[in-house]
C-alpha cells in the first residue's frame, strides 16, 4: 500500500493532527523537522498554521512550496508504536 494523507488539521504551535489512508490518525510534532531554507518560513506560526493537505502529491504543503513525505509524517506520529519498527527500519527511519 502507498501511504497517502487523507486529512491534516493545524491544532497549535507546530502540532498537527493527520489521518492516512489505512485508517490511522495521529499527531505530529514539526517543531525538530524545519530546517532549510525552504522550512525556515514555517517557523512563523503564522504561515506553519495554513498547511493542508494536496490531493496530487497526497501530504501535508505549506502555501510558499514547502512539504514532507507522508512516509515521514507517519513516522513522526507513530515512532513509538512496537508494531511499526520493522517498517520504520525498512524506510531507513532507525536502524
Amino acid at each position: 500500500m502507498i501511504l497517502h494523507v487523507t486529512k491534516a488539521k493545524y491544532l497549535k504551535g507546530y502540532q498537527v493532527k493527520i489521518s492516512f489512508n489505512d485508517g490511522r490518525t495521529g499527531t505530529v510534532d514539526l517543531s525538530q523537522s524545519l530546517t532549510g531554507s525552504l522550512f525556515k518560513p514555517l517557523k512563523d506560526i503564522k504561515i506553519f498554521s495554513q498547511l493542508k493537505v494536496d490531493k496530487e502529491l497526497d501530504t501535508v504543503v505549506w502555501p510558499n512550496g514547502a512539504d514532507l513525505a507522508s512516509e515521514y509524517l507517519y513516522f513522526q506520529a507513530f515512532k513509538k508504536e512496537p508494531e511499526l519498527q520493522e517498517k520504520f527500519k525498512q524506510w531507513g527511519y532507525i536502524a
